[in-house]
């Protein structure tokens, strides 16, 4: 079996260094990171410019661009043949909710699950995690029960693991993923120069928290996994948006 470990927080990352070390003994695994924390820049691509493919003392690599980037290089251009699972993590802070949407944890995994490649984003809930240990224990047992227990199709799963002694998880509970309040607002600064400057404003609570969603099961102190989907297309609003639309400017198209 052969894994592409990546994430967002850098080639660097004590993560992702710990992933690498666990998975050693089930698999041969490849990493290619970012070089530097790339955090909440989704799946953004670098086209205006060429990417760098570099490798650490460790013998990681690392690539001069976002977490896409990485896997997308990796896949089509650097591997002889495509991985069998792409691995992302694991990150530090939780990436539940809304937080999918702008993670580039997520968005590493998202891309290997493009390519047909079975995928998984892990990240722990604590930006100054304690027990790593625990949230890689979790991927060594998901990656024994994907050989054990092939998923037909591609997969794209969103785990996150809370930040405890291992022994102290009370079980794995497959979620929806819950909703945040709206962000705070941006926080107002000016620079040396006297210039105007913005920074982003934390996110926002938890909104829809309740029983079955991810943010309920690490307050319970399970892990969880939302299994992932990629198509944006609202349907129940297709033929909704048709009536607003006929019958004029239907007709003319």
């Amino acid at each position: 079996m052969h894994i592409l470990l990546s994430n967002d927080d850098g080639y660097f990352s004590p993560g992702l260094a710990l992933l690498a070390q666990v998975l050693e003994p089930y698999a041969k695994v490849t990493v290619v990171a970012p070089e530097r924390d790339r955090s909440g820049a989704s799946n953004s691509l670098t086209l205006d410019r060429p990417l760098i493919l570099s490798q650490a003392a460790n013998g990681f690599y690392y690539v001069n661009g976002t977490p896409t980037d990485c896997v997308h290089l990796a896949v089509t251009g650097m591997l002889e043949v495509p991985p069998d699972m792409v691995i992302s993590g694991i990150n530090h802070g939780a990436n539940m909710g809304d937080d999918t949407v702008y993670s580039g944890t997520v968005a590493a995994a998202t891309e290997g699950f493009l390519f047909g490649v079975p995928a998984i984003a892990v990240s722990i809930n604590s930006h100054t995690p304690a027990h790593l240990e625990t949230a890689a224990g979790i991927v060594v047992e998901l990656v024994k029960r994907h050989c054990a227990h092939p998923l037909g199709i591609p997969t794209l799963l969103n785990v996150n693991v809370p930040d405890i002694p291992s022994d102290m998880v009370s079980g794995i509970e497959v979620t929806r993923l819950g909703r945040r309040h709206k962000a705070e607002p941006v926080v107002r600064s000016k620079n040396p120069r006297g210039q105007p400057i913005y920074w982003i404003g934390a996110a926002g609570g938890a909104q829809d928290a309740g029983e079955g969603t991810d943010f309920y099961a690490l307050v319970n102190s399970r892990v969880s996994i939302t299994p992932l989907q990629l198509d944006l297309t609202y349907y129940g609003q297709m033929s909704g948006i048709g009536d607003w639309l006929a019958p004029k400017l239907l007709q003319q198209t």
